[in-house]
């Protein structure tokens, strides 16, 4: 699993891309770029940074970087301006909630929590599935 620090311009972002995931690692960043963005982490017309920059620092091919970029923009979410760069719209197609900011943080503690245990992603999504199933069992065990 990688877990990198990027330097976002002036912001320290950690960005998480485990390499024996399913997902793959373009999907994985555009997810957390997206995320970035609902949540207002990036902010509407602020650059990303450059895919080769953001390749390098985190390990990942460029062209990797690039088709998370695309699919971003296919999105409507960020916008390519050639040589300028690639920043994210004026208004972007997704907001967060209230309920999804908290689950959002409150996944955020979860995933510092597992890592700090030395659990992988796997070990802590399982962990979490079974969580969830033991919520339902009880929930049916009421009715």
């Amino acid at each position: 699993m990688l877990y990198e620090s990027v330097h976002w311009y002036n912001l320290a972002v950690r960005i998480w891309i485990d390499e024996n995931a399913r997902i793959p690692p373009y999907e994985q960043l555009r997810a957390q770029l997206r995320l970035m963005v609902s949540s207002g982490q990036l902010k509407p017309r602020e650059r990303l940074l450059p895919i080769r920059s953001l390749a390098a620092e985190l390990g990942l091919a460029p062209g990797t970087v690039a088709r998370a970029y695309r699919e971003l923009e296919w999105e409507g979410i960020v916008e390519g301006r050639g040589r300028a760069g690639t920043f994210v719209v004026r208004e972007p197609p997704v907001a967060f909630s209230v309920v999804e900011r908290q689950l959002a943080d409150a996944a955020e503690v979860f995933a510092a929590e597992a890592d700090r245990l030395g659990a992988g992603q796997q070990t802590a999504m399982l962990a979490l599935e079974t969580a969830f199933a033991a919520r339902s069992d009880l929930e049916l065990e009421a009715d």
